[in-house]
């Protein structure tokens, strides 16, 4: 059995311990608030512009624009949104599962990645896949367009010009600080609708409205948007899913080491009532002695 000495050493470490869980998830609350809203002012723009332009490239299916160009899926780009730091729980375990899940589907040869976190690009160093960029991915704090610039102009440009035939973003996908959905969001090529609704639709834009300028300058005009509009989502969404898991998993940590000092703190109390027993029995036994 644990001397009191040794167990009131435990009960002192493991009340630091529910010091910093308690203020890390402080400051993960304070940081999820920001990105929730943040989630939630571009969530509705970037759903919003993609059904658009899904119609509006069924409505102009005679315009030809090197983000529109449907090809055979070969090699492929993909965008996989970790964090930089650990202690989020299943947070970077669950994304790095599904774009394992997916990548298996493909050879190594045919694949690119664009890693943003550095957990992401510790564990794809111990796989064959080729990386072609890795960026930090920080708090988030300050997320602006001009973050994601970079990523955009290189996933255009591999596009474009024919290097990969489609994109990818593998990121967590936002519902509530306990839920993230690990999602693979096509990026790229730009698809018309599958559902035949939005198909009708479409072709009634195409028939009932009058495009000011034309479909060409338009869609040349917003197609980049589209894409800017679509890779900020993900990352704010990716950015919101890491401050709610580790919210969540800082609160379960605070309540495991409360009930771990309740459950030494017992053990104290234990090992000093045998103390105290063990030394009412000596002084009685030297009281009979002396008799």
């Amino acid at each position: 059995m644990a001397t009191m000495r040794e167990i009131r050493s435990r009960i002192r470490t493991v009340r630091n311990i529910e010091k910093i869980t308690r203020a890390m998830k402080l400051v993960a609350a304070a940081r999820l608030r920001r990105a929730q809203e943040r989630v939630n002012a571009a969530r509705p723009y970037a759903e919003r512009m993609e059904q658009m332009m899904r119609r509006l490239s069924s409505a102009a299916a005679e315009v030809e624009h090197p983000l529109l160009e449907v090809r055979e899926e070969h090699n492929v780009a993909v965008v996989v949104i970790t964090s930089d730091r650990g202690l989020c729980g299943s947070y970077n375990t669950n994304v790095l599962r599904a774009a394992m899940v997916f990548l298996r589907q493909r050879q190594p040869e045919h694949v690119k990645l664009i890693l943003l976190g550095r957990k992401g690009q510790q564990y794809f160093r111990r796989h064959r896949y080729p990386v072609v960029e890795s960026h930090p991915l920080g708090t988030g704090a300050a997320l602006s367009f001009a973050d994601v610039q970079p990523i955009v102009r290189t996933l255009r440009a591999m596009f474009e010009s024919g290097e990969v035939d489609a994109v990818y973003v593998i990121y967590q996908r936002f519902q509530s600080a306990m839920t993230q959905v690990p999602t693979v969001l096509p990026l790229l090529p730009l698809k018309p609708p599958e559902d035949p609704a939005e198909g009708d639709a479409g072709r009634a834009v195409s028939q009932d409205m009058l495009f000011e300028p034309g479909p060409e300058e338009l869609l040349g005009r917003l197609l980049p948007r589209y894409v800017d509009t679509q890779v900020f989502r993900t990352v704010a969404e990716a950015i919101a899913s890491e401050h709610g898991a580790r919210m969540t998993s800082m609160s379960a940590a605070t309540d495991n080491a409360g009930q771990m000092i309740e459950t030494l703190t017992l053990s104290l109390n234990r090992a000093r009532q045998a103390a105290i027993t063990k030394e009412i029995a000596e002084i009685v036994s030297g009281a009979e002695a002396l008799k």
